[in-house]
């Protein structure tokens, strides 16, 4: 049976190596070559699982969507079957798995010399923009050629990251098909904001709390690294929060740079210092990162070279509340170039998620971040990938 499969990032390689044990497969990729994307994610490390896998940390319209296919192909059958690759992986303390060679590319190429050696082949540059129906199949039109496939998986991805082929004409091919799909808005992207504290700041990561606010109100919250730049704040902290500050109308970031202190407690470590020969610049040395530290004293108005002798209590409350509850107002996202998730899709009710067939169109199957699926940070989205790219390439058996 020929088997196209219409994207070659994370979940069409996955379901073109699962098609490809029983049939014959052809990988349709619109970019020069497959796997750019996951070549780069996670830093270029490429964090492709974790170990503390939850229906909890998966969004869309239908979270529940997910179950099957992460039930099917879990976290055990994705390392086994990447150790069975030649892959070796380590898992960190959070949980995150990431390959020994610490590199994504080692990721994509065991990826794509499996599939070479099961006779999958690659069409580059190949641009489908239309899939139509026919008895006994299917053919796939770019502007140039048609290809006949008696199935046809569709893995195009999402509109994230279109510096490396991110884009709608997944959502596109699909409506055409009668599929719809929900707003999308980027996930796991940095946050535009008040760069008035954070452009100075440019380049530092620092530990902490983040909590998005608004209208007085806590709506979402993450802990962990938070990285300054000159036009707001990235880092895995705020990409876990990122996805509500995008949807929020008007909101702003609480920073909490000492998530393992109470006020009270950072008060006490603190006020022997205004006893001290110390001066402002100085006065966090050891509690947060120094430009950090000097960044809070001033904006707060106390000149670096005052000695802290001159401050009162009153001033080192007005300090800590800075280090506990700085707010900056948050201005937008970075848009869809700068996000490495796309929350929302074609719509989840539309599929089968025992099957990933389509429930619109027979023979024709759906995985991976064209559907209204996005995953915490953490390598929840990459196991989404695998887990339904997997189960798509079954081609309607059970797995």
């Amino acid at each position: 049976m020929k088997v196209i499969v219409i994207g070659g990032g994370a979940a069409g390689l996955m379901a073109a190596i699962t098609a490809a044990e029983k049939n014959e497969v052809t990988v349709l990729e619109r970019g020069p070559r497959v796997g750019r994307k996951l070549a780069v994610t996670g830093n270029g490390r490429c964090n492709l699982t974790n170990m503390n896998m939850d229906v909890a940390c998966y969004h869309g319209e239908d979270p529940e969507f997910v179950r099957p296919a992460l039930r099917a192909f879990d976290v055990e059958k994705t390392l086994s079957f990447f150790r069975s690759l030649g892959l070796l992986t380590v898992t960190e303390p959070s949980g995150r798995v990431y390959p020994l060679s610490d590199q994504a590319g080692s990721v994509v190429d065991v990826l794509r010399l499996r599939a070479a050696d099961l006779g999958v082949k690659f069409r580059c540059e190949f641009f489908a923009h239309e899939i139509r129906p026919e008895n006994g199949g299917f053919r796939v039109f770019s502007d140039s050629e048609e290809l006949f496939a008696h199935k046809v998986i569709v893995a195009a991805g999402g509109a994230a990251g279109t510096r490396f082929g991110g884009s709608e004409a997944g959502y596109i091919l699909l409506a055409r098909l009668g599929h719809t799909k929900t707003a999308i808005y980027p996930a796991l992207s940095q946050l535009r904001a008040d760069n008035t504290f954070t452009r100075p700041l440019k380049g530092v990561r620092a530990d902490g709390r983040v909590e998005i606010v608004s209208r007085g109100q806590v709506i979402a919250a993450s802990e962990g690294e938070i990285q300054f730049t000159d036009y707001g704040i990235s880092g895995p902290a705020v990409f876990e929060v990122s996805r509500t500050a995008a949807t929020a109308r008007e909101c702003a970031a609480r920073l909490d740079f000492a998530r393992f202190l109470t006020s009270g407690e950072l008060t006490d470590i603190l006020r022997p210092r205004l006893k001290s020969t110390l001066t402002a610049e100085n006065l966090l040395t050891g509690t947060v990162h120094n430009k950090l530290g000097r960044t809070i004293v001033t904006r707060l108005g106390y000149p670096l070279a005052m000695p802290v002798s001159k401050l009162t209590e009153r001033d080192l409350e007005r300090v800590i509340v800075a280090v506990k509850r700085t707010e900056i107002n948050i201005l937008g996202h970075m848009g869809m170039d700068g996000a490495q998730v796309t929350a929302g899709g074609i719509r989840t009710r539309e599929a089968d998620p025992e099957t990933m067939e389509s429930r619109i169109v027979p023979g024709l199957f759906l995985c991976g971040e064209v559907l209204d699926v996005d995953g915490d940070c953490g390598g929840y989205n990459l196991q989404w990938a695998w887990s339904s790219g997997r189960v798509a390439g079954l081609l309607g058996e059970k797995a």
